[in-house]
Formats: C-alpha cells, structure tokens, sequence
C-alpha cells in the first residue's frame, strides 16, 4: 500500500478538489502542469540552488544529548528553526514561487496563522519583485505582531480576516475569495498540505527535503537511515508531511503526529481534529474537521496560532485512518512546559506549534537503544511576548 496521493489527488477516501466554477482554470492548469514543472531539470536545478544558498539548507541534524538523556533514549532534532526566515515554511515557498513564474503568475496571496508561512512567502515574493498580499485572522495579527511587522518590512500588504474565530481558518477563506475574484494573475501559494488537489500533493513534495536529508544525515551519524520514530506536530501538516514522506512506505518507521488539544479534549476549546472531527469537505478538499451535526465548521482554539485549524490535510485524515501513524495530542499548558525543557536543556527556544510535538516524549515508551527524531519545526522568536506572559522567564 502507498499513502502518496493517487493520480486523482486522493490518498484513501481523503483528497480531491472540490472548487467554485471560477477556479476550475486554475486548479486545471496546477493539476496538468505542476509534475511535469517540477520535475524538469531547469526548476530542480535551481529550486536546490535556492535551498542551498538562499535558504541554508541542509539542516542540522542534532544530537541532543541532555534530552536523550532525559528520555533515557537517543534524540536527534532536525533544526528546520534554522532555515532563513525561521520555520519550515520556506522550503514550499521557494517552490511555489518558481511554480508560479513558470505559470506567468503575476500575483501572489497566501494565508497565515503563526505568521511564518506569512513571512516566507513575502520573503520570496521580495526576492522574485512579485507583489505579495497574505491574508491573516485579526486575532493571531495581534498574538503574532513581530511576523506581522516583518511581512510589512518585506513588502507585503497585511489584509485581517475579521469574520468567525478571526483565526486561520478564516485567513484561508478570504484568501480563496480573492483567489475566486483575481483568476488570471494570481497564484494562492497555499502553506500547508491542505486545499484542493494538487496543493496537498505539491507543498509534500516541496517539503520532502526534511526526510530525504535526515536519511543520509542518520546514516552518516548512527549507521542507518531508519529511525524507530518521526515525530512531528501537526495542524494542516506541512511540517510533518515532510519529516514522514520519505518513511511512509517503510512500517519499520513509526510515525508520530501530534495535534493541540488546547485547554483539554472534552473542553470546546480544542483542535484535536482525529478525536473531534469526522469526514467532510474543508477549503477545497475531503478530510476530516471538527464540524456540527450539519456540517458547520466548529472554531478550534489552541494556544499555538499554527495549529489552530479545524482541520487537517487529507495526506494525515489518511494515515489516521489507515493507523500508518499514531496520532497523540497535546495541551497548552503541555507545549508551554516542553518550551522550557528544550530552552534550558539544550539551549533551543521551540516555536509553541513544535512544543506540541516535545510535550509527548514523556509520554512515550522508549528503549535506550532506539533512535527518536523530532522535527523542529520552527523557532520562538515569533512567540515570546506569549512565553513572557505566561512566567516562562522567571521560571
């Protein structure tokens, strides 16, 4: 069995594109021309090249032994907070951005929660001189006002989604509102393996260079290219759609998804989405959201602004279903407490969207000799008026 998307953008019963009739173009042309782009030597050539030079890849792959010993395991972190701008985010961007030009797209928009896919994708719309406009929930404008400022320093045009929880979701819907109202010159450079099929399919692909380099950087470390886990938080779930692609295929790697429960599971204010979601239609695709008896998108809530989604991509609704990966979840008051563990053991401030995927190790049964990789998804600059105001500096 494979759980990369068929030639129909499904993995399982999840995926698909359900779209308004102005988007048909548009999403036609994506599904028809993105493989062959993408996989021309040109693009490759140069999309490595920019990860490379631009972006600062690759990655660490870090022994972190304070950790390790903590779990009485053996703990590596891919430090994707390394990347130029701060988080993964980066990688799909670069992407999306030469995806586009080879479209003679003009325009771009995008969507943002925590800010960083906000700031990644003014990063490379400043880069190529395109005109950028991203979409964030009033809300998390407020909670992440340093990210807010450097879009703006960057270029972009900051526009609030000020309608139901002012949060991601709602960035998202305006985003495909203007998407809808600007066809022909704008490509929507969707942050997470989320939307309508190819979206889902392409931003893996893109982010598919954390698993491919945590290969040869294990072997080069322990030996072998296989962990025993892959752990990584989810929302929509780019950054764990990367850290697993390379290992789906190979059940010797158990794959590990952690979701925010914010204020508890059973609380109403939660977006663990495999425990409180069920099987619907979400921003142009087949997953599973957390939605009423007749479909309405239920708000989420989590401290993290990143995971703070209804949702999860198809790729995740179907590795839960299938059991290929385990899905656990973890509070606020959890993430908080994992920042401060990884701060002052190893000296890494985590963004509070990678806390979530620290908070289980002490949930885990690990034996000494197995190998654990977290993937660092990004790092807490972006978040540390809310660590300060929470006590975490005078702890």
């Amino acid at each position: 069995m494979t759980y990369q998307a068929n030639k129909y953008g499904y993995y399982g019963q999840y995926g698909g594109a359900f779209i308004p009739e102005m988007l048909h173009n548009n999403i036609e042309t994506l599904q028809n021309k993105y493989l062959s782009i993408i996989e021309s030597e040109a693009f490759k050539k140069e999309f490595k090249s920019l990860l490379k030079h631009y972006v600062g890849r690759p990655t660490p792959l870090y022994l972190a032994k304070r950790l390790s010993e903590r779990y009485n395991t053996t703990i590596f972190l891919k430090r994707e907070d390394l990347c130029h701008t701060g988080a993964h985010k980066v990688n799909n961007t670069i992407g999306q951005i030469l995806l586009a030009k080879a479209l003679g797209k003009t325009r771009i928009i995008a969507e943002t929660g925590a800010g960083q896919h906000g700031v990644a994708t003014a990063t490379v719309c400043a880069l190529m001189g395109i005109d950028c406009v991203v979409y964030m929930g009033a809300v998390d404008i407020e909670r992440q006002a340093p990210n807010v400022k450097r879009m703006k320093m960057l270029g972009a045009e900051v526009r609030p989604a000020n309608s139901g929880s002012k949060t991601l979701k709602d960035a998202t819907n305006e985003a495909m509102r203007d998407w809808i109202a600007n066809p022909n010159d704008t490509h929507y450079i969707i942050g997470s393996v989320v939307g309508p099929h190819p979206f889902p399919d392409m931003v893996a692909r893109f982010q598919s260079v954390i698993s491919e380099e945590m290969k040869w950087q294990l072997k080069e470390q322990t030996g072998k290219e296989d962990p025993d886990y892959v752990i990584a938080c989810v929302g929509g779930g780019s950054n764990a759609a990367g850290a697993f692609y390379h290992y789906l295929d190979n059940d010797i790697v158990q794959l590990i998804a952690v979701e925010a429960s914010g204020l508890g599971v059973d609380s109403g204010e939660s977006a663990a989405t495999t425990i409180l979601g069920k099987p619907g239609v979400l921003h142009g695709s087949k997953t599973l959201f957390m939605q009423t008896e007749d479909g309405q998108v239920i708000e989420p809530y989590s401290i993290s602004a990143g995971l703070d989604y209804p949702g999860i991509g198809p790729v995740h609704a179907n590795l839960f279903e299938t059991g290929r990966a385990k899905f656990l979840h973890a509070t606020d008051e959890e993430a908080l407490t994992a920042v401060l563990e990884l701060s002052r053991l190893e000296g890494i401030i985590p963004a509070l969207e990678t806390a979530h995927a620290l908070a289980v190790l002490k949930n885990m049964d690990f034996k000494q000799e197995e190998v654990v990789v977290v993937n660092i998804s990004g790092r807490g600059d972006k978040d540390l008026e809310t660590y300060i105001k929470h006590g975490l500096d005078k702890k």
